[in-house]
């Protein structure tokens, strides 16, 4: 096994290294988040939030945030695509939870500039990335010559 994920980084250019990394921090930042919240508060970390279905996403990020972080680790392509929904809907989740603050004061949705920076540079990379991981992994454009 070791020696196949060092084959998988290795094999990456140098670009998609830093992007795996880069997403490899985040979501692990994210992992710790949100499993510290559910270690503080329980079952009701997010009872902040008056959307069932939102508390209910936030809880399972805790689980998701992880599972993309080992995905992402093992440079599988499988996680790429779910990176980029986990993203979207964090970000989405976020400010649809915060939103009263635009009108009310805008300066508190300063701690939303991080997620959501780090948001659109998961999106950003989603086809690039998936087309290089893909290409390297041994998917069907593995034996396909670039170009």
């Amino acid at each position: 096994m070791g020696i196949e994920l060092r084959e998988r980084w290795g094999g990456q250019p140098l670009w998609a290294r830093w992007v795996l990394t880069v997403y490899l921090i985040g979501f692990l930042e994210g992992s710790c988040v949100h499993i510290f919240y559910l270690a503080r508060d329980g079952i009701h970390a997010y009872a902040s939030f008056p959307q069932v279905p939102l508390r209910v996403f936030f809880v399972s990020l805790a689980i998701l945030d992880p599972l993309v972080a080992v995905l992402v680790g093992l440079v599988r392509r499988e996680g790429i695509w779910p990176a980029s929904a986990v993203m979207v809907t964090d970000v989405f989740g976020n400010w649809w939870s915060n939103r009263h603050w635009l009108q009310d004061d805008p300066a508190k949705l300063l701690p939303l500039l991080p997620i959501t920076l780090f948001g659109l540079f998961v999106v950003a990379f989603l086809l690039p990335l998936h087309r290089t991981v893909t290409g390297t992994t041994g998917g069907p454009q593995a034996a396909q010559p670039p170009g």
